[in-house]
């Protein structure tokens, strides 16, 4: 029995089911998810959580910076919770929480040039989301599929109408502002703006690098060109299309190479290695189903 085909899509299962479309039907379709969570992306989400907290605390509560950015890391060691730090990553609690005040430092509350927009309604542009529908059609409700998104602000910045993004990682160098110049999830999420009737000129990206003894930051501007929204949405289509493909003939295809290695390697590189990997798939992984609009994962039963 084949398991049910999402009624909303993002940029994550795209970009997954691009790389390999075998990866996205494990992660995506099965909910098949590492035990132990990524400190990457565990560590960069209480960041942003803690972002989150000291902007609206300053902007739309009114707050003062000291405050907000008090109450900023206080949300960030809640995000962190229990979890354990690997000991060969730079990424542990104390670090992030230093993380968060390096980056009110440079970007100081109330003198940051990137102020969040004030957007209909009369709210601030922090945190922003959108669920709009797309040229296709559910294989099974017949209703239109959503795509949903949601990044970090709405900003004016130097005359310019952006999004903003920010993005931790180990280090940054003269190659890093190159990556987001075709990054899908920027011109997703500028379209996705348009739809909800927010024009938007680019995406400012925000990069703090994370060391076990230094931090650094570094900020881009990616543009995208109305051309660019149409190429992309166009191709996001085929993809979506491709996609049920997929799962109407239950065939998710291999991509044996480069993707198997890239971003420290697939979680599923084992997985792929093996004959029958269900032993390997109940020993290290256990099924939770990510909602992309409420942005949570819910353990569930194995059902298989």
């Amino acid at each position: 029995m084949r398991p049910p085909f999402p009624e909303v899509i993002d940029s994550s299962l795209i970009a997954a089911f691009r790389s390999c479309p075998q990866k996205a039907f494990l992660e995506f379709f099965e909910h098949w998810k590492l035990r132990d969570p990524s400190v990457h992306l565990h560590a960069g989400a209480a960041f942003a959580r803690g972002l989150e907290v000291a902007r609206t605390a300053f902007y739309t509560e009114g707050r003062s910076p000291t405050d907000s950015v008090a109450l900023g890391l206080r949300a960030l060691i809640e995000a962190y919770g229990e979890f354990e730090c690997p000991a060969d990553s730079a990424k542990s609690l104390e670090r992030m929480a230093g993380a968060l005040e390096f980056y009110f430092e440079r970007y100081p509350l109330g003198q940051d040039q990137a102020i969040p927009m004030s957007l209909p309604g009369g709210k601030r542009g922090i945190e922003f989301s959108f669920l709009e529908p797309i040229e296709i059609l559910h294989p099974t409700t017949g209703n239109p599929i959503l795509y949903s998104g949601r990044f970090d602000m709405i900003v004016n910045y130097q005359n310019l109408a952006l999004g903003e993004d920010d993005k931790t990682a180990s280090q940054l160098g003269a190659s890093w502002p190159r990556q987001w110049d075709l990054r899908s999830q920027f011109t997703a999420y500028t379209w996705g703006a348009k739809q909800a009737g927010i024009k938007l000129d680019g995406f400012l990206v925000r990069g703090v690098s994370i060391l076990k003894t230094k931090y650094d930051t570094l900020e881009t501007i990616t543009y995208r060109p109305e051309w660019q929204i149409q190429r992309w949405y166009a191709q996001m289509l085929r993809d979506v299309q491709r996609m049920i493909a997929s799962w109407e003939s239950g065939i998710w295809d291999f991509n044996l190479d480069h993707a198997c290695v890239e971003y420290g390697g697939c979680p599923f590189r084992g997985v792929c290695q093996l004959v029958r990997p269900e032993h390997l798939l109940r020993q290290q992984f256990e099924r939770r189903v990510w909602d992309p609009v409420r942005r949570v994962e819910t353990l569930v039963e194995d059902a298989s």
